[in-house]
């Protein structure tokens, strides 16, 4: 590693945090301007984002928020509106009558295939080569391996009294 890139590498680890945030506000930008494109007017991109997490699954209420990192109450106010609007049924577990289970409605279920095909559109537009491919999966790659350092920072640095 020449010294230019020990250098530099502070500066980009400590700006990822805001990059990450940055693009994560333009991905939902997108993705209530891909909302409004299929004419669904009554759900936050947030809100289409926990219908795609649920997907074809049954998931409980606690499955989705690990899934999806939400905010304890601004999770049980998005889930009540899209119950109410008729995207996720929600019933009683058979194990446990306080836990609930959440399914996609068919409502939901159009909604999320509707997304699904612009996302794909908007895929393929990005990546108009091999090498574009190879750069994403990197990216990807890198991402998750960043997750999964910090996760474990936190959880082992938590169960370190010093």
């Amino acid at each position: 590693m020449s010294m230019q890139q020990s250098v530099a590498a502070p500066a980009v680890y400590t700006d990822l945090g805001r990059v990450m945030e940055s693009i994560t506000r333009r991905f939902l930008d997108v993705l209530r301007m891909e909302l409004a494109r299929i004419g669904v007017t009554d759900l936050s991109p947030t809100q289409a984002l926990m219908l795609l997490h649920i997907g074809t699954e049954e998931l409980s209420v606690r499955d989705l928020l690990e899934r999806g990192y939400y905010l304890g109450s601004n999770a049980s106010y998005n889930l009540k509106h899209l119950v109410e609007a008729g995207y996720v049924d929600r019933s009683p577990s058979l194990r446990d009558r306080r836990a609930a289970r959440l399914k996609l409605s068919e409502q939901g279920l159009a909604t999320c295939e509707a997304l699904k095909k612009l996302e794909a559109a908007r895929a393929d537009s990005l990546l108009r080569s091999d090498s574009d491919g190879a750069d994403f999966e990197t990216t990807y790659r890198t991402l998750r391996r960043l997750e999964r350092a910090w996760t474990d920072l936190i959880r082992y640095d938590d169960a370190d009294p010093a």
